[in-house]
């Protein structure tokens, strides 16, 4: 059986104390820059995901291509990051794809966690130093992303030290997003997983994050009822906008629902904002 986290030598920090965007406060960083913006309206299979973020990386590294941000849920899967142990996912492979799940190592921070339908997974691909003096300040912004996001819905989320991703603390603490990055030659990889409306049964089977005692929860369950999908990714393109001062010059939204890394993502509905 689980058993809660939280003790009073925990520092956990509130919701309302947030601290404003670098760009509004440092003029080392210029304003409000253009970025692209897709948003996938269908689960993505992770190794398709992984070829898109590695193409965009590569276009951003080259300059061909703004700050991108990619917007998805994921078809099944538990991905074991960088600190990952064997206790935490039990070693098993078979386990976790009982159900068809897939598996994938992978280059992140971090230890297992599992994404699915119903969890909202954002992938930025920024040039680091336009938004942040260093991953530790960029992880910072992504939480007030997830935050206020969640305040937005009448949620608070909070910080704990020591305990990475963004919590709740009522009815009992749980983790209801998680965030793990990688910054590579200057551009950064991965992102934040956010609980919206989904089946939490597969966390059972690992350590999320690697944590024995981690607890997780989602947004339908803290708020009662149906949680619309699209309405939350489209919140968090516009608070991401607004936390890293980033213009969205175009909306792309793939059309398909058997997307491979083949397509190379051509068939994109443009929107010219």
């Amino acid at each position: 059986m689980q058993t809660a986290l939280y003790s009073k030598d925990k520092s956990v920090t509130e919701s309302c104390a947030l601290e404003p965007p670098a760009h509004t406060t440092d003029p080392a960083f210029p304003p409000a820059t253009a970025g692209s913006l897709l948003v996938f309206p269908t689960p993505v299979p992770y190794s398709v995901a992984w070829d898109l973020q590695s193409r965009l990386h590569h276009e951003r590294l080259s300059d061909v291509r703004p700050d991108t941000v990619v917007i998805l849920e994921h078809q099944p899967v538990y991905t074991l990051g960088r600190s990952t142990h064997p206790s935490d996912w039990g070693g098993d492979e078979a386990l976790l794809r009982v159900d068809g799940a897939a598996l994938h190592r992978v280059n992140r921070g971090g230890s297992a966690t599992y994404h699915g339908p119903g969890q909202i997974v954002v992938y930025p691909i920024l040039k680091l130093a336009q938004h942040a003096p260093g991953p530790r300040r960029l992880v910072q912004l992504l939480e007030d992303v997830i935050i206020r996001l969640l305040k937005h819905w009448d949620i608070d989320g909070h910080r704990i030290e020591k305990r990475p991703g963004i919590w709740v603390l009522t009815p009992q603490p749980a983790k209801i997003a998680a965030i793990g990055i990688r910054i590579e030659r200057g551009i950064t990889l991965h992102g934040f997983a956010l609980n919206v409306d989904m089946d939490l049964a597969p966390f059972q089977r690992i350590r999320p994050c690697g944590f024995a005692d981690c607890l997780v929860s989602s947004m339908n369950a803290l708020c009662g009822k149906t949680i619309p999908l699209d309405e939350v990714k489209s919140d968090l393109a516009r608070i991401f906008s607004e936390v890293f001062a980033i213009e969205w010059a175009t909306v792309a939204t793939h059309p398909g629902t058997h997307v491979t890394a083949a397509d190379e993502f051509v068939p994109i509905n443009r929107i010219n904002l």
